[in-house]
């Protein structure tokens, strides 16, 4: 670390232990630093830069709430993974992302340990993070398994069918879901705040499980409206009833950017006994970069650019891609022939 570095405190920091070692009140400036990072980074190499930049808060609370990498961190698609890759070892090396020989610009496990499962396609976290879950229980270890996944990879049937067999086998799993594209925004203030810690709280969890053990040597009748009754009254206050039906406990929604909010409501869900857990984080792409955030569809991908104004450097003219090719050409048969229809995999503007 030098006088001049604009980075004082992500110097610090070459691993999560070193994360683990600071005090809470320093991890806002620590989160800024590393948000700052990722911008210059990806403006010399390219890349996803909208999703990471809107989970910088969530990556910090992770890894200084959890024990990585015996707590095994799973990131769905692994676009919004760079802040991730800088905090575990890899900031070295962080201006070779997508490069020759360098680092990959999604999760991989041959690069890093904290990186436990190789991702690129949508909607695989939950999957493989019930996977790693089971197998924990045959060995009778007592690690968790975080898994994060987009409102956009939840849109998958691969997600649900996880789901349901982690709700199905009351698995000990915990899921993130970091919701950056809700059409109705849910309510992030205090109350919502204070209710997601709240229940997520060990004192809760254990009255709730005991109010279960006492229905459960009730009539089938009682026990029955008791459950429907617990669950009706907690989804007027935070909703999630969807994922409740899966079996999933759900915690939510939390402001995704509020380190102070976040931190509480993780060391809850990490210390409960009983799973499987969804905890619902909002969030927003391309946050602290206003040209991201302006147009986060523009900066979701992007070529290298100017950090001062977020102009992107023009490519050099080649032959068009065989996507947009394939694309134009199809638009054009589907003005002549409306039998023609287009499926997309969630992302339409690409």
């Amino acid at each position: 670390m030098t006088e001049s570095s604009t980075t004082p405190l992500l110097d610090q920091v070459h691993t999560p232990a070193d994360l683990r070692r600071l005090n809470e009140a320093s991890l806002r400036q620590l989160a800024d630093e590393l948000r700052q990072e990722t911008i210059n980074a990806v403006s010399v190499t390219g890349g996803h830069l909208g999703a990471g930049l809107g989970v910088v808060e969530l990556t910090v609370a992770l890894h200084y709430v959890f024990d990585t990498p015996r707590d095994r961190l799973i990131w769905d698609v692994g676009h919004q993974a760079y802040p991730h890759k800088i905090l575990t070892g890899r900031r070295d090396r962080i201006r070779t992302l997508r490069q020759g020989g360098g680092l990959s610009g999604f999760t991989k496990r041959a690069e890093s340990e904290y990186d436990p499962f190789g991702a690129a396609h949508a909607s695989t976290s939950i999957s493989a993070g019930l996977g790693m879950a089971v197998a924990r229980d045959l060995a009778h270890k007592t690690n968790n398994i975080v898994a994060v996944i987009g409102d956009g990879s939840m849109s998958a049937g691969m997600a649900y069918e996880a789901m349901n067999n982690a709700g199905a086998m009351n698995s000990r799993l915990i899921v993130i879901l970091n919701d950056n594209d809700m059409s109705i925004a849910p309510p992030v203030g205090a109350m919502s705040a204070y209710l997601a810690r709240l229940i997520s709280g060990r004192t809760y969890l254990s009255l709730r499980e005991i109010g279960r053990q006492f229905a459960h040597h009730l009539p089938k009748f009682f026990e029955q409206k008791a459950a429907a009754a617990e669950e009706f009254a907690r989804g007027l206050l935070t909703g999630g009833t969807l994922f409740e039906e899966l079996g999933f406990y759900y915690v939510g929604p939390i402001d995704g950017h509020n380190i102070e909010h976040l931190l509480p409501v993780l060391a809850n869900v990490r210390d409960a006994e009983h799973g499987p857990i969804l905890v619902h984080v909002v969030t927003q792409k391309g946050k602290g970069y206003p040209p991201a955030e302006t147009s986060a569809d523009k900066y979701h991908g992007v070529v290298k650019f100017d950090v001062a104004t977020g102009a992107q450097a023009k490519s050099a003219a080649r032959a068009p891609a065989y996507t947009k090719v394939f694309g134009e050409s199809l638009i054009k048969q589907a003005e002549k022939d409306d039998k023609i229809v287009a499926i997309t995999a969630a992302m339409p503007s690409g």
